[in-house]
């Protein structure tokens, strides 16, 4: 009888552990759905395809963003300069796309191909980056610090720029890549899939994404077993600043307009996603890509349908603010079952 009941107890202890594994890995996602299911019986505007592509339009610019921002954490890292990075690139690149007929162009008469804008846009944001990633390699400041230090630097420097003035009048094809459609699906998120699927690859299937994970989850471990911690640390925060500058692009062109002010509070956002979708900030090495797209998607869907019932936007920030510390404490308890 009591070897009958230990037996019972053992069975109740396995389906307990393997319905965690179960909700750990796909919770987000079951999240997810109830969220979806619960907006389409509250509005029923929200299920309209209309309504559909405009949620992922929006969260691109926030997804491309918390992808780079991912890899940063799980290296056991932090970026809050992505934000000011946006606000840099949108001026850079639409500076550089005027068109040539505006007597008032930031370069009066320059005409440029696309591509000078789009490679401007992305090599500015390497830039910092590799300061950012230098400042936590090479002197060791905390990430907390040195991203912080950037992040009113570059805003700075973004103001400087243009002289707190927006840059408009840009052109037809440089808008095109914020308004314009590929086979009826928007380019924002043609962008966004398409740098997933990349980050995606780099992270979990090449040695620099391996790497990152090995850093992050015992950087002293790495460096015993011949990774070079420092290098590594360094392109990640290159890499996730390279896509807060493609982010950049894409939120000019989808307004019609460089403005230093572009991205405040993006940072956060991206961050949220990221953790909301189980990127762990209180353990380095946990985190993936599709994690990330589903927490920016809940990020999008919460903001879309507390819209879509008129609360209040300052109510919306209580809320997600809320999640966000929910997420940080249901990441801490995981860690703290794990050991």
């Amino acid at each position: 009888m009591e070897v009958t009941t230990a037996n019972k107890a053992a069975t109740g202890q396995q389906s307990t552990k393997m319905l965690s594994s179960i909700f750990s890995k796909y919770g987000i996602f079951l999240i997810f759905a109830v969220m979806v299911l619960s907006a389409s019986v509250l509005s029923p505007a929200f299920l309209s395809s209309t309504n559909l592509i405009n949620i992922v339009r929006q969260m691109s610019i926030v997804g491309l963003i918390a992808l780079g921002v991912t890899g940063v954490i799980v290296s056991a890292g932090i970026d809050l300069s992505s934000g000011s990075v946006v606000g840099l690139t949108a001026v850079v690149a639409a500076s550089l796309a005027q068109s040539p007929d505006n007597s008032a162009a930031f370069y009066p008469g320059l005409h440029l191909p696309l591509i000078v804008a789009v490679l401007a846009a992305c090599l500015v944001g390497a830039l910092v980056g590799l300061i950012n990633g230098s400042l936590v390699a090479k002197t060791h400041i905390p990430p907390f610090i040195a991203t912080l230090g950037t992040y009113t630097a570059i805003r700075g420097l973004a103001l400087l720029y243009t002289g707190g003035r927006p840059i408009s009048d840009l052109t037809d094809e440089y808008d095109f890549i914020g308004q314009g459609d590929l086979l009826g699906v928007p380019v924002p998120i043609v962008i966004l899939v398409v740098m997933a699927v990349v980050t995606h690859i780099l992270y979990a299937h090449t040695k620099f994404g391996k790497y990152i994970y090995a850093i992050g989850g015992n950087e002293q471990a790495a460096r015993v077993s011949g990774i070079d911690a420092s290098k590594y640390k360094m392109l990640i925060y290159v890499y996730a600043s390279f896509l807060a500058g493609l982010a950049g692009l894409v939120v000019s062109s989808r307004i019609g307009s460089g403005q230093p002010g572009l991205g405040v509070g993006y940072e956060l956002d991206a961050i949220a996603a990221a953790v909301i979708g189980g990127t762990s900030l209180s353990a380095g090495g946990i985190g993936t890509v599709a994690g990330t797209i589903i927490g920016a998607l809940i990020i999008g869907v919460l903001n879309n349908i507390l819209d879509l019932m008129n609360v209040s936007a300052y109510f919306q920030q209580i809320i997600k603010g809320c999640i966000i510390v929910g997420a940080v404490i249901l990441d801490q308890l995981k860690q703290r079952g794990r050991r």
